[in-house]
């Protein structure tokens, strides 16, 4: 297909499957998790929650109740640990991307489902810098993804209106927060199938990964390109 090109004013990642690949560690989080509570199968329980909030999935998966946040606090500690210990790298064309948009002074974060404490951890693993203005994480915000509030926040964060910002997401729930803040949407098929994006999210755009975006400064805006 042709380039495509959207100039916006800010860029809002999402990091697990987007920007880095973490799923041997989350493979065997779940792992453990569905040991410990007798869940089942680890790999299904992984797919079914990809991208939404460990808070909301353990008290879901696990019924660990709202009554019981400091041992959901606990497990969620654990839980990512075991993810950083797994040893996230970063995705094929990321450090590459985000060194560009660096340069470039443009305006970018990062809205994850993960922990304020395990998002510096696993950046830092994979070799990739932090954002300059910071970043969101599942405890800036209420409701985590399918809701809009992570990339509301991070369009808050970066100073503009969501509805002039890109999302890149690898998840459906991570596309459907996207699009309910009003952004267009690219989805990356990193984790999830094509197909399954498509269907389940209708991303505005769909690429392979970071490979195929490439961005350059149009006044104090980002013009992204696009080879789908």
């Amino acid at each position: 297909m042709p380039e495509q090109k959207i100039i916006v004013d800010a860029i809002l990642f999402d990091m697990d499957g987007t920007l880095i690949d973490s799923t041997p560690g989350v493979l065997k989080a779940w792992e453990l998790f569905c040991k410990d509570y007798s869940l089942g199968d680890s790999e299904t329980i992984a797919h079914e929650t990809h991208g939404r909030r460990l808070y909301d999935t353990l008290k879901e998966y696990c019924k660990i109740d709202e009554e019981e946040k400091l041992h959901a606090s606990a497990e969620i500690d654990r839980f990512e640990d075991e993810v950083i210990l797994g040893g996230p790298v970063a995705l094929p064309g990321t450090l590459e991307l985000l060194n560009r948009l660096i340069q470039l002074n443009a305006n970018w974060t990062i809205a994850t489902s993960a922990s304020n404490k395990y998002t510096p951890g696993a950046l830092n693993k994979a070799g990739l810098p932090i954002p300059k203005i910071g970043y969101v994480t599942s405890n800036d915000v209420s409701k985590g993804k399918p809701f809009p509030d992570p990339y509301l926040a991070g369009a808050l964060k970066c100073g503009v209106d969501a509805k002039n910002c890109l999302v890149v997401e690898d998840a459906v729930s991570g596309l459907t927060a996207g699009r309910a803040a009003g952004a267009k949407v690219l989805a990356v098929c990193t984790s999830t199938p094509k197909e399954r994006l498509l269907a389940g999210a209708q991303p505005d755009f769909i690429v392979p990964d970071l490979r195929s975006i490439s961005v350059s400064a149009v006044g104090n805006k980002i013009e992204v390109t696009i080879s789908e």
